[in-house]
Parts: structure tokens; sequence; C-alpha cells
């Protein structure tokens, strides 16, 4: 069977390649960095005061799981770690192993422990690994055998067992910014001894295009090389020559629900560009637009509610047009209802008096209505008081009995607290109105004035 792992020792890299086969490997591996020092973007753990820096300065590397975007360098600073703290670097991906090959590095890392050598286990792609795959590790980790780091794009609370994730600690690695993305194509330029052929603007246009990705930039960087190009090129001639990185979004995993987060707060929070923002990138993300028609929706009834009641109105026309034009047309409709929701006032009090109402029912069980509201549709039900007494309200000088409506013996709750913001203001001078008759029809009794 192939060897599915790889291995490097102190200092070293399995991949480097004798004299001229460096010609052959890609840019982002000639690249690498060869000290932590190098690594870009990260100096919030490998900073002088990074988390990671500390813990190597007190002569403990525990097992990590190294979470963040594509191409921030995971591999990398596994190795460093590995050689920063003087352990054998093995190297696994979940992609193409499975527990014959954990076992088969188990046993290399024991005929190391034996040599006096530690170990740094390094499994790119872990949350690939299934539940009962992640349970191998348990006893090595537990053990000590090996310094288990684990790399993911994945959210590690979702994807990672308990047990394991309770015996690592979690560094999260940020997507790289303008200016690390700068320091890489000005690494590239010394490495060529040239400039890139490209202009000022083609310069930014590149960052762009990289969204982050420290690798894919490198790339992009092979394709300008390659290119030969005689005239520096700008946006548009890149643009036509190059590919741009898809927007990092898959529908069932954690960018999914950030974005949708992102845009629900940012309705909630009143802040129309920024939903709008939020809107536009889930839709370049390839999300379903019927999915979104149901979160805006949702929160016209949560985060709106009574104070502006035209926004489930709205929501719920966004849907149906979308329904009914498809897209692209059927978006432009969604888009609206972004903007009307996040413009509109806010009130959260339907949706808390609904929670509230929803406690108090299961609170109450099956307290009966009173009898006064109780269906008397017959001789029989009428003789036993059903609905004695009851008064309607479209017979009263004003509309309104002020009588109870609740079970015997539940004691009034308010749960409807309408705010001061929107149709709410109107709303509640009104329900203040009718408690003051409710208060004032008590005292005269049942029979009222």
């Amino acid at each position: 069977m192939a060897d599915l792992f790889t291995h490097a020792g102190p200092g070293q890299e399995k991949s480097d390649p004798p004299g001229d086969r460096n010609a052959r490997r890609p840019l982002a591996d000639l690249l690498r960095p060869r000290a932590l020092a190098g690594v870009l973007g990260q100096d919030h753990v490998l900073g002088l005061q990074g988390s990671v820096s500390r813990l190597l300065a007190a002569g403990h590397l525990p097992s990590l799981v190294l979470w963040g975007p594509p191409g921030v360098g995971k591999t990398t600073i596994a190795r460093l770690l590995a050689e920063a703290a003087g352990l054998e670097f093995l190297q696994l991906s979940a992609v193409f192993s499975g527990v014959p090959d954990l076992r088969k590095a188990f046993d290399r890392a024991r005929e190391f422990q034996r040599l006096g050598r530690g170990v740094l286990l390094f499994v790119d792609e872990i949350h690939r690994f299934n539940r009962a795959q992640q349970d191998a590790f348990l006893p090595f980790v537990e053990e000590g055998l090996v310094t288990l780091i684990g790399a993911t794009t994945e959210n590690p609370s979702f994807e990672l067992n308990g047990a394991l994730l309770s015996r690592m600690q979690v560094v999260v690695l940020r997507r790289l910014d303008e200016c690390a993305l700068e320091t890489l194509l000005q690494r590239a330029e010394a490495h060529f001894g040239t400039p890139l052929p490209v202009t000022e603007s083609g310069r930014q246009a590149l960052i762009a295009m990289a969204d982050g990705d420290g690798r894919f930039l490198l790339n992009l960087v092979e394709g300008v090389a390659a290119l030969g190009l005689a005239i520096p090129a700008g946006p548009a001639e890149l643009g036509d020559l190059l590919r741009k990185r898809a927007p990092a979004y898959d529908k069932d995993r954690e960018e999914h629900y950030n974005l949708i987060s992102a845009l629900h707060k940012s309705v909630r929070g009143s802040d129309p560009d920024a939903a709008l923002y939020w809107f536009a990138r889930m839709l370049e993300g390839g999300e379903e637009p019927l999915f979104i028609a149901r979160r805006l929706i949702r929160m016209a009834s949560e985060d709106i509610g009574l104070a502006d009641p035209t926004a489930l109105l709205v929501a719920e026309a966004a849907r149906a047009s979308y329904e009914f034009l498809g897209s692209p047309e059927g978006e432009l409709a969604l888009g609206q209802a972004v903007l009307h929701l996040a413009s509109a006032p806010k009130s959260n009090a339907a949706y808390i008096a609904y929670t509230s109402a929803r406690a108090l029912a299961r609170a109450t069980g099956s307290a009966p209505p009173p009898d006064i509201i109780l269906n008397g549709s017959t001789r029989m039900m009428r003789d036993i008081g059903r609905g004695d007494g009851y008064r309607y309200d479209h017979d009263e000088d004003d509309g309104f009995s002020g009588q109870n409506y609740f079970p015997d013996g539940v004691a009034r709750p308010a749960l409807y607290q309408p705010t001061n913001r929107g149709r709410e203001k109107e709303i509640a001078a009104r329900l203040e109105k009718l408690a003051e008759w409710r208060r004032q029809r008590a005292k005269k009794g049942p029979e009222g004035g």
C-alpha cells in the first residue's frame, strides 16, 4: 500500500527536492516560510505575545486545532511548530486516510518514542474523519504518544467529537488581509527578481481576486508570470486572463450560518446598506433565494412585528414574487424586502409575547376557559352555565366589555408589551386605555356599569 503520510525530521521538509526539480515546485511551496516569524497575518497567535508563541516559550506545546479559511498557512504552521518544539513531523490527510493509516502512523510514533524522540502528528482536514475515526486518536493523545495538530476549515465545535476537542486547544487563524497579501506579492517578486507585469490597479485586483487566500494569490502570480506579458496588465486584462477565486461559501456548513446571521443582525440593527451587502454575498455564494425569503419572513415577525405590520406583508410578497419571476428578476423583489425590513422601526414585543404565552400555556396545562366564553349552543350546555353572563362586545357603547378571558384561577399576565416605536406607539396607548377600562369595570362587578 502507498505511504499515505509523510515524515520530516526537525528542520527538514520531506517535500524539498534537490537541484532542478525546484523548477517544477509550485510557487506557494517554494515560498513557504522557514520560521514562524515569517508566517503572515497570524500575529495574534504567532507574534511575540501570541497565544502559541507563549506556549512554545514555556516549553509546552499541547495538541491543537488550527481552524481557519483556506490558504492561511495551516500546514506550514504545523511544520514550523514541530521544528520549534524539536519534534518529528508526521503528516496525514483525512481525505485519503482511514483507521489502518492511523495505526501505521501511531506505530511510527512508537518507534520514535523508543528512540527518545517526540512526534507531532499533523492531520489535514481533520473534520473529514468520522466519529469512530476521531475516537481512534483519544488513547494516543491521552498517553502523550503524539502531539496532535489538526487543521480544519470547519467549526470544530460542530465537526469534532467533544471528547477529542476537550483534549485540544482551538487556535483561530484569520484570512489574510491586504497588508499580508501585499507582502506575499513582494516575496514573489523577490523570488522572480523582477516586478510583476501589472499596473497598480492590477496589483489591487490580484489581491481582491485572492479573497484572503495566500495560496490562491501565489497561484495567480504564477499565472501572470507564465503569460510573459510585455505590457503591464490592468484589472480588465487580468479578469479576462485569470480565474477569480469563488467566494468561500458552503450552503450546509459554517459560512452559510455566518452569512445568514450577518444578514439577520444587520436587518435587526436597522442598517439597510449592510443588510443588502450580506444579501448579495449570499446570492454570489449560490444560496437558494427561497431560503433567504423564509428568513426574511421570520425577521418580519421576530424583529419588527407590529411596529410595522406591513413588513410581514412585504416579506411574503417578495417570496411570492420570486416564485413567480424566478432568477434573476425575482431577486430584486427580495432585495427590496431586505431594504424595507432593515429600514422599518423595530420591536420584538410580538416575539416576546409569543414565547411568554407558550411558556404560560405549558405551565397551566389543561386549565379550561372560563364558563362565560364556553360554547352554550345546546340547552344542556346553557343549563350547566356555559356562556352564562357573556357580554357581546359589539353591543357595548365603546365596543369593549372588559370581561376576563383567562382561565379561572390564572392571574392575568401582561404578555404583550408594545414599544413606543412605529405603529406600536399607538397600540400601546390604546391597550393602556383598555387596561384602565378593564380595571374600572372589574371594580363595578360582573355586570359592569
